[in-house]
């Protein structure tokens, strides 16, 4: 069996609608930031890249390129409410459990154990792929995100790909 050439069969849908080749990010260095206190004290938030959202919100549109659009969604929204609209992937296994793609309940176990300090009030939800503008994610998407993270006195974030 061959493998799926998915990265080539990507680059040729999006020329085919006028893009340029998209040109990957590579990472030579990450910056990493220590934790200021033990993790039991942190407040900690959910981000995915799964296309999640509230069942009461605009869905994402899968199809969408450049989508810089970041939902905040409630800690304490029940995961019946939150639907998947991305279909870039197999979600089987989260239309069963949420979980699999945004450990929200795993999250809120934690915060109750004591193992984190407590959830964020939000979690949040979008970079959902197909993003060509870098620069727009880098400059104004990410740093945005990072400035509501702050006001809410978030420690750390969990970043969970879709």
């Amino acid at each position: 069996m061959e493998p799926i050439r998915y990265v080539e069969r990507l680059n040729a849908h999006y020329r085919s609608q006028g893009f340029q080749p998209y040109r990957w990010t590579v990472n030579d260095a990450g910056l990493l930031t220590p934790l200021g206190k033990p993790l039991n004290q942190c407040r900690i938030a959910l981000l995915t890249s799964g296309g999640i959202s509230h069942c009461d919100a605009p869905p994402f549109d899968p199809r969408a390129l450049n989508d810089l659009r970041v939902d905040p969604l409630p800690s304490t929204v029940s995961p019946q409410c939150l639907v998947i609209n991305d279909d870039y992937y197999s979600h089987r296994d989260a239309d069963r459990d949420i979980n699999c793609i945004f450990p929200i309940e795993r999250l809120r176990e934690l915060a109750d154990e004591g193992i984190i300090g407590a959830v964020s009030p939000h979690h949040y939800s979008g970079f959902m792929g197909r993003i060509y503008t870098r620069a727009a994610v880098i400059n104004e998407a990410a740093p945005a995100l990072a400035r509501r993270l702050r006001e809410q006195e978030i420690d750390a974030a969990a970043l969970v790909p879709a």
